[in-house]
Formats: C-alpha cells, structure tokens, sequence
C-alpha cells in the first residue's frame, strides 16, 4: 500500500469517527431535552408547573399551578380551587389562568389533598384542618388580596375559611359549593366580603340548595350562566371568564 492510500485511510476513518461523535452528541442534546408543554408556550416561558407550595398542618405537601401577569400586577390575586372530579389542571384545560394572567392578575390554582399532584391528609378530615390548610398555603404563596374562587366540593375548604378568615379575603365567588348547610343565616350576615354567586340555569340541586344560603350574604351580586350545569364554567366557559372578570375590575 502506497503513503498516499495510507494517508486517504486515515482521513477516511478521521472522518467517520467526527461524524459518529457528532451524531453522538446530537442524541444526547435531544434525550436531555425537556418534553413539549402542555399548552402553547407563553412569552415568559411555559407557567403551568407543578410545583410544591406548602406544608398542611401535618407536613403533608400542596401543589399548585400559578401563572403570572404579562404586566404589571393588579393587586387582587385569584386563588382557584376545584370540584370533586377536577384538579388543578382543570383551569388550565378551561384558559382560566391564561386569560386572568393577560388581565394583570396573578392566578394560582390549588390541588386540594388526595386531588391532582396532592397526597392526601387526615387534617383534611376537620373543619379547623382545612381552614389552617388554606391559611398556610396563602402565607406560603405570599397572597395577600385573594379572591377565592370555590366551585362545588372545595366550598368544603372555602366555607370555613370564609367564616374565620373572611378579613383576608378581597372577594369569594362560590359556584355551588357544598357545606352552606353547616352554617346559619347569622353566620353569613356576618360576612362583609364582596361575593359573586355564580351557578347553572341547569342545576337543580346543589345550586339552589347552596342560594338559599349564600343569598344572605350582604355585599353578593349572581350571576346565573344559562343553558349551563353544576359545572358551569365548563359548559359556558366565555360567560364564565367575562362575570369573573367584571368582578375582579369591580373589586380594584
């Protein structure tokens, strides 16, 4: 073999071995790279993050999902909790926290215990746990004008917070919410806090049930979502995003 073929040799497997640490690497950037968000990325970076909020008054952690405001922020915060079958992700699914974020708005939602990414805890059991939960969980998030907003099996958190803790509260917009029952028409009386019943035309239970409750609050507006049930942020979501905006605007 002559010194020129040697040399071509030599180049060639030069060569060969560039290319194969090239596609080396090429494999290895695209394994470490993350996976595609679940919605369209948003200017400031993909915000629906499951990350650890808090602790509940038994170290059990707390999940939430917060998006930020594109501007400068208003000072209300809305603080989103979910029904029975939902989580979280339900008011990212629904644009809820997208849509209040381009307001201004800071928007956090919650995964109350044994829900979405939350274990669950037996302080949950008792009305005074589920109070200190909500409690510890807007002192962590730093939340000081919050405007909760309790659809259905949260008012089972919402409620006795609201009765305890009502002066740390911007506003409540309870939708159907379960547990009106567990308190009396003096105990809501007593709440100053501006209120946003909202309900579906189409539900027939738990919606009146929890009215005849709520109605004795002093400072509430409703707002019924027509051709809409229990959940009726889901059957009318435009409906739903522009009452809860007017609210919002109402409070500032």
């Amino acid at each position: 073999m002559s010194d020129t073929t040697v040399v071509r040799a030599s180049m060639s497997r030069s060569q060969v071995a560039l290319l194969g640490l090239g596609l080396l690497f090429m494999l290895l950037l695209y394994v470490g790279l993350p996976g595609p968000p679940e919605q369209t990325a948003w200017p400031w970076g993909d915000p629906n993050v499951t990350i650890l909020a808090g602790l509940t008054p038994g170290n059990s952690p707390i999940f939430y999902r917060e998006v930020l405001p594109l501007h400068q922020a208003r000072r209300v915060e809305v603080v989103l909790l979910h029904g029975k079958a939902f989580s979280s992700h339900t008011w990212v699914q629904l644009g809820t926290l997208q849509l209040l974020s381009q307001h201004g708005y800071r928007a956090v939602a919650l995964d109350l215990p044994g829900f979405g990414n939350s274990a669950p805890s037996k302080e949950a059991r008792t009305e005074a746990g589920r109070t200190e939960l909500l409690r510890r969980v807007l002192r962590d998030l730093r939340v000081h004008d919050a405007v909760l907003v309790s659809p259905s099996l949260s008012g089972h958190y919402a409620l006795p917070f609201l009765m305890r803790d009502h002066h740390q509260l911007r506003g409540f917009v309870p939708i159907a919410p379960t547990s009106t029952q567990n308190y009396t028409q003096e105990q809501f009386r007593a709440i100053k806090t501006p209120t946003l019943i909202l309900y579906g035309e189409l539900d027939h239970i738990l919606a009146q049930e929890s009215l005849l409750q709520l109605r004795h609050l002093p400072h509430h507006s409703v707002v019924k979502l027509r051709d809409a049930g229990h959940a009726c942020y889901l059957h009318k979501p435009r409906d739903f995003h522009l009452a809860l905006l007017a609210f919002l605007e109402h409070l500032l």
